[in-house]
């Protein structure tokens, strides 16, 4: 890509977005285009169009979407496959209509089987059910890449879709009531530490900050208890305890979103479309789609729920007792991807897990002012 080319970054504000956009600045991109959901509504077509015919833009990095964790997929499922969608439609079709050179789209690993054989290769999509609790996401996601794959077949374009694996890192989710495992165990643990040294100037910061069911720092003592009891958080028999959902048993992979930004720049300045099909080709994944335009972004190393819960744990200095619920549900029980084109093409991770939690620990803490 030339480093005057104009790119433009749907969800510059979220986790991939924005460590995209930290990652295109740095090696000398500047002509970035980005817009706040309350300039454009990528849910509104005729918005898209309008944005598209007047800014023209030679790159498009499809990073939004309406995202959640295991409550939040199995809450809001119409709007999880509506929104999405949508979005997806407007984007991708805008631009082909409008010539753009190269399109990535962010899918998710929850495209894949349920009963995915692990590690899970590219091509076991749509070879049996999903899991159910995060189904409509999923489908919405399989459309997106199919559209690219579609578009590649149909009109020659450069659309690559990336499938990440967990991510984590700056700009990450953190409300309890619909973020993914990693942010809100490092929440849950650092409330549980507030607790712990019986901090209430830290936990008011915090609930200032990032307000929980409407309740912030103003609150009493006593409502903030019980709320944070109702999360999970709460002091028995004179020790704080983390509850948490599920048994734990279930494996997990993990990647920074800074590294997954790197992956993504890489992809677009270095690999096109067709080049990934050749990979999937010679890997002999495509006798029955030989325009497989799709890749696994990840480390290919995994660790339980149990395991990760003690690793941020120890990074947040927690030392409380941490309680698994197994009347919740657990979802998947490993989703651990095959990285191996993505390697062959010539990218591999940077940041390691123990470190990447530490970071993003002190990111948070920082962000929301703890003295702590």
């Amino acid at each position: 890509m030339d480093k005057n080319a104009k790119i433009y970054i749907a969800g510059h504000r979220g986790l991939v977005g924005s460590a995209i956009m930290r990652n295109l600045q740095a090696k000398g991109y500047q002509n970035i285009v980005t817009r706040t959901h309350k300039k454009l509504d990528l849910l509104n077509q005729l918005e898209v169009m309008r944005f598209f015919s007047e800014e023209q833009p030679e790159y498009v990095i499809l990073a939004a979407a309406k995202v959640g964790g295991i409550v939040a997929n199995a809450t809001y499922r119409g709007q999880f496959i509506y929104e999405n969608l949508q979005i997806q439609n407007n984007v991708i079709h805008q631009s082909y209509v409008h010539g753009v050179r190269k399109l990535l789209f962010l899918g998710s690993s929850c495209i894949y089987p349920k009963n995915a054989p692990q590690p899970m290769r590219e091509d076991c999509l749509l070879t049996s059910p999903l899991e159910p609790t995060n189904e409509p996401y999923a489908i919405a996601k399989i459309a997106g890449l199919k559209m690219c794959e579609a578009y590649n077949h149909q009109y020659d374009t450069d659309f690559i879709a990336v499938m990440p694996t967990n991510l984590y890192g700056e700009n990450d989710n953190y409300n309890l009531e619909n973020s993914h495992v990693l942010p809100a165990l490092i929440r849950k643990m650092h409330l549980g530490k507030c607790l712990e040294s019986n901090d209430w100037d830290a936990l008011r910061a915090d609930l200032n900050k990032l307000p929980i069911n409407g309740v912030n720092g103003a609150a009493s003592q006593d409502v903030i208890l019980v709320m944070l009891a109702n999360y999970g958080v709460e002091i028995l028999e004179g020790k704080v305890s983390v509850t948490l959902w599920g048994t734990g048993a279930p494996f997990r992979e993990f990647l920074h979103s800074d590294d997954m930004a790197d992956a993504c720049v890489y992809l677009l300045e270095q690999v096109s479309a067709k080049e990934i099909s050749e990979v999937n080709t010679r890997d002999n994944q495509t006798d029955t789609n030989p325009t497989m335009s799709y890749l696994n972004i990840g480390t290919g190393k995994d660790l339980t729920i149990k395991a990760l819960a003690e690793m941020v744990q120890k990074s947040v200095g927690f030392k409380g007792t941490i309680v698994w619920d197994a009347s919740k549900p657990d979802g998947t029980f490993r989703k651990l991807q095959d990285v191996s084109k993505l390697k062959a093409l010539g990218w591999n991770e940077k940041i390691d897990l123990e470190d990447g939690i530490l970071k993003v620990y002190e990111g948070y803490r920082k962000e929301v002012v703890l003295p702590v």
